[in-house]
């Protein structure tokens, strides 16, 4: 018997990030449009080959991307928005950039988060007449490059109705299902020219099978199929991210050659599949976990699997659970990770290694992998006893907590008179949301440090210059709320989980959030305590500069906990209580230190929904009463904000309510102020300032911009509870760039305050 493995995708960054160099010295002008493209076909090809290497039969070509696979998907349908004036037919390298990242007279496209991940796609903008025709070029170039090179290649696209259902609605409202007919006739085109091209397999993702989806949606599935199938290669359907079992029935008998299943994420979902699966099509098992970074269980996945291929013989196939987008490149060269911990990982490679394993175990016997089940055990059997996992301590503490929803003493309209009456801020104040420009000077003076040739003092001074400069800078600008700048922090994530127990660190687990931006999340291994202040001495002497506020700034447990590699040996609602409670002991430090405006960013609060309807009150439930643990027990004059970016907050605006934040800002510009449709059909009764320019696009906001999208907000907000701010923080700006949107920002502020005082 041959078992196939084959992937869905594979990270695209390269093992050393070589993506985000190629992309940066081009947009620096350091190398020319040759120059990147050369890079990047490089590195693909070295990615084909590691695949062909580690006896992947089958590897995904398209997955590769100089910025997006959403993007990508537009654009091999021709769905350029015809608002830039590009020909999708003649697109060029500096036009595909300008979609992603903005022109001086366009805006960047929206961004929003994939499903529910960390990473950021951008948004398709759809109107009533979007014409559709297939731009094969791009991706027949990759095929040929794969076949070149010996290489089995399953062309991989995301699906048309996933593509049609990602994307916004612009001008008059129309139902989007009414451009499908186009769209499938666009996808008839590529199927055809890939059958040409030689390709057998071509894989069609269609994730949104995992979601609540109308009727309407699920009616449209058969008929595309039906058309898509007709002079096609063999179709393999992928679906990730949840279970599709309720739709055993379509999917079974769509007319397509297989189906992949995320059985990772929904093992049970299998049952639903196996009973009566067609004799003609292939079932792809998603055993290996392509959200996570934890050695796989092979011993608990090789006997369900045995049984599978009892049933199926050769038509089962061995795939991650979803692209490898979501995991970083080589656990391998961590030479440095503590070896136990080390020895509890797989990476992306490793996890090529898994898929051989099994694929050797189905077809050989358990004993021809007795080695490799033997080192799989050991591995989970030191996880679940190490002492450096669970702390009597921490769990001592949260059984102590009140189950009384850690409520702030006062309602809103109280606290927020305490607060104004020693803040004394004006009408519509302006603030930021936290980070400013990491320049060279500051990574240098960080790498420094790392290495050994920046002593600690010397690096806090060079930190306190680069704080001072944040706050003259604000000072002169005219601010109202100041921030510091986090001239120290790497990362918002990273740098709270090296100064928490229960993180470890990587020196090269590096993930695409987008385009060129790369995150390193933590790997949350263990229990979660506070040995110390992480924060409060950068804080206080930040406010000893200035007699303006400054905001304390941290990340808050939701975001934590989402934007790191999870341990999977306890609920995440415990994990996520346990993080909050470390939290607010360092909010009622920055209180007690003389700090009383604190910002908890929660930018992944949406980001963790599930996808079910089903299960996001319960959730949402527990993620508020973190957040709101998090601030337990501060006084009525301290004032809480929170910040939300890149995600749909409209359907969720009760549970953001219900966090009681002082102030909620938000992004709202990148994404054409569409949460002020929702604010205006629901109540929100606290501060809150909308994003009024997206700090993600080079270019520089008008005053006209933003007088414009201010002047929308108060329509909406009254002017005592509107603040004014940017989408996001400024980290990824340079100085000059962002002070001149923060100038134009403040100037109008003020403008429409005279206006204010002089309608009163």
């Amino acid at each position: 018997m041959r078992i196939t493995t084959h992937l869905l995708g594979f990270p695209r960054i390269g093992a050393k990030r070589e993506l985000k160099t190629l992309l940066e010295k081009h947009w620096q002008g350091e190398i020319d449009e040759a120059g990147l493209l050369q890079g990047a076909k490089e590195l693909r090809q070295k990615h084909w080959l590691l695949q062909k290497g580690a006896g992947v039969a089958l590897s995904p070509v398209g997955d590769f991307s100089l910025y997006d696979h959403v993007l990508d998907a537009q654009l091999l349908v021709g769905a350029a928005p015809p608002r830039f004036g590009f020909d999708p037919a003649a697109l060029t390298t500096a036009q595909y950039f300008q979609l992603a990242r903005g022109a001086q007279d366009q805006p960047p496209l929206e961004m929003n988060k994939w499903f529910d991940t960390n990473y950021h796609y951008l948004v398709p903008e759809w109107q009533a007449d979007t014409a559709f025709r297939a731009q094969p070029d791009r991706l027949l170039s990759q095929l040929r490059e794969a076949q070149a090179l010996g290489v089995a290649a399953k062309p991989m696209l995301l699906g048309p109705l996933t593509l049609l259902w990602l994307g916004k609605v612009k001008g008059e409202p129309f139902d989007k299902l009414s451009l499908l007919p186009g769209l499938i006739a666009a996808y008839c085109q590529l199927l055809s020219s890939l059958r040409v091209a030689g390709a057998a397999w071509v894989q069609i993702d269609e994730p949104i099978l995992a979601l609540d989806l109308e009727p309407a949606w699920l009616a449209a599935l058969r008929p595309a199929y039906e058309q898509l199938s007709q002079d096609a290669p063999k179709l393999l359907l992928a679906s990730y991210f949840g279970s599709v079992g309720e739709h055993a029935p379509l999917l079974k008998t769509l007319p397509v050659a297989g189906l992949h299943l995320d059985l990772a994420r929904a093992p049970e979902q299998i049952d639903a599949f196996i009973d009566a699966y067609p004799a003609d099509k292939v079932l792809s098992a998603g055993v290996i976990d392509g959200r996570n970074i934890w050695r796989a269980d092979l011993s608990a996945r090789l006997d369900p699997l045995a049984r599978l291929a009892e049933r199926l013989g050769e038509r089962l196939w061995l795939g991650p659970s979803c692209s490898l987008l979501h995991c970083p490149f080589d656990a391998a060269a961590e030479t440095s990770l503590d070896a136990e911990l080390k020895n509890w990982l797989a990476f992306s490679v490793q996890k090529l290694n898994e898929l051989k394993t099994l694929k050797r175990g189905l077809e050989q016997g358990r004993a021809a992998i007795a080695n490799e089940l033997a080192g799989s055990d050991f591995a989970r059997a030191q996880r679940r006893g190490s002492p450096r996992i669970h702390h009597p301590a921490v769990a001592r503490r949260l059984a102590a907590l009140p189950a009384d929803g850690y409520r702030r003493a006062s309602p809103y309209p109280v606290r927020a008179a305490r607060q104004q009456a020693w803040l004394k801020l004006p009408p519509l104040p302006v603030t930021t949301i936290g980070s400013f420009p990491q320049t060279p000077a500051i990574r240098a003076s960080r790498a420094a440090f790392k290495q050994g040739e920046l002593s600690a003092d010397d690096y806090r001074q060079a930190m306190k210059k680069e704080i001072e400069l944040a706050i003259r800078r604000q000072e002169a600008l005219g601010l109202d709320v100041l921030v510091h700048g986090e001239a120290e922090r790497n990362d918002m994530v990273e740098y709270f989980g090296e100064q928490l127990a229960g993180f470890a660190f990587t020196a090269g687990g590096w993930v695409q959030s987008y385009g060129s931006r790369c995150v390193k999340p933590p790997l949350l291994f263990g229990d979660v305590s506070r040995p110390g202040p992480m924060t409060v001495d950068w804080a206080r002497y930040a406010q000893s500069l200035t007699p303006k506020p400054v905001k304390g700034m941290l990340t808050g447990p939701i975001t934590l906990l989402q934007w790191s590699f999870v341990r999977d040996d306890l609920p995440r609602s415990e994990v996520c209580r346990q993080i909050a409670l470390a939290l607010n002991d360092e909010v009622r430090d920055l209180e007690a230190a003389g700090i009383r405006v604190i910002q908890i960013d929660e930018p992944a609060l949406r980001e963790g929904l599930p996808l079910k309807r089903a299960e996001r009150d319960g959730y949402l439930a527990w993620a508020g009463e973190a957040f709101r643990l998090s601030c337990q027990g501060v006084d009525d004059a301290t004032q809480i904000h929170t910040h939300m970016c890149y995600s749909t907050f409209g359907d969720i605006l009760p549970a953001i309510a219900d966090l009681d934040a002082d102030v909620l800002t938000v992004e709202t510009a990148r994404s054409d102020m569409a949460l002020l449709a929702d604010l205006g059909r629901f109540p929100y009764r606290n501060a809150i300032g909308p994003g009024v320019y997206d700090i993600h696009s080079p270019r520089v906001p008008s005053a006209d911009e933003i007088r414009a999208r201010l002047q929308q907000a108060l329509r909406v907000i009254p002017a005592e509870r509107l603040w004014i701010n940017p989408d996001c923080g400024l980290k990824t700006r340079g100085w000059p760039e962002a002070e001149a949107a923060l100038s134009a920002m403040v100037k109008v502020g003020r403008e429409l305050r005279e206006k204010l005082a002089q309608s009163a």
